[in-house]
């Protein structure tokens, strides 16, 4: 059975290849910081989460061999451009602008934005509750993108990861965050994310596009296959079956 069999690492824009690996394999790109319940590195350094499992879902779904390959989220689109890796499965989410330089497959999940924030503060989903405020993202997002458009009159904070603007909030240093409702669930049912609580939902489809999906070179072959296993796990019952343990809404989204 073909699925993702290996790890590799990718840094400071460059490909460490592992012996044995073939380039006929599916190079997958991902960020290896916590992105919970979506994607994790156990202190093995073995990827796990709902995220992982549906990748691994999707190659077996297409019969082919698949490797990771750890990139800073950052890195991701110009690895994927530069050709040191095929795909990037990783909360990317589908917008005009990305899709300016890159093509993605159907979406596999949609979420809405959300802004957090302590729970006595009045900050809200109006932008003109975060006047003069601190407000964190993580660099290179939708939600950076859309704090850039709706709420110029923040100052805005960008993070290389997501835990970082959360452990900041936490710490006072900031007055709210934006991020995916998902991915800040396990931060608000810690100790320390007591302190807060989501304000409101953000909507601006121009932003925050269609939902996630598989992000491609332009004119790559692999998007028909993809949009097809995409298809197939979501109606053989695999895609429900890999998310029943994770989520108790349909994460695949309206």
């Amino acid at each position: 059975m073909k699925n993702i069999k290996k790890l590799l690492l990718s840094s400071a824009g460059s490909l460490i290849l592992v012996a044995g690996v073939s380039q006929a394999e599916v190079r997958i790109g991902i960020d290896p910081a916590p992105y919970l319940p979506f994607s994790a590195e156990s202190a093995s350094g073995q990827l796990e989460g709902w995220e992982i499992q549906i990748a691994e879902a999707i190659c077996v779904a297409m019969d082919e061999d698949c490797v990771w390959v750890k990139t800073a989220w950052d890195g991701l689109i110009p690895a994927l451009t530069s050709n040191k890796i095929d795909a990037i499965i990783n909360s990317m989410s589908i917008t005009e602008e990305r899709m300016k330089t890159i093509d993605f497959s159907d979406k596999y999940y949609n979420t809405p934005a959300v802004i957090v924030a302590p729970k006595d503060s009045s900050v809200s989903a109006d932008a003109a509750s975060v006047e003069g405020l601190f407000v964190g993202v993580q660099v290179a997002t939708t939600h950076a993108n859309y704090v850039e458009a709706h709420m110029t009159g923040a100052t805005i904070k960008s993070y290389q990861n997501f835990d970082e603007h959360n452990q900041d909030l936490f710490s006072g240093r900031l007055d709210a965050v934006i991020g995916d409702s998902m991915a800040m669930q396990p931060f608000l049912e810690s100790t320390e994310g007591q302190c807060c609580e989501i304000k409101g939902d953000l909507h601006d489809i121009s932003v925050f596009g269609p939902g996630v999906g598989v992000g491609l070179r332009k004119g790559s072959d692999l998007k028909a296959k993809i949009n097809a296993a995409i298809a197939q796990i979501r109606s053989d019952g695999t895609f429900d079956k890999i998310s029943a343990p994770y989520f108790t809404f349909d994460i695949y989204g309206g």
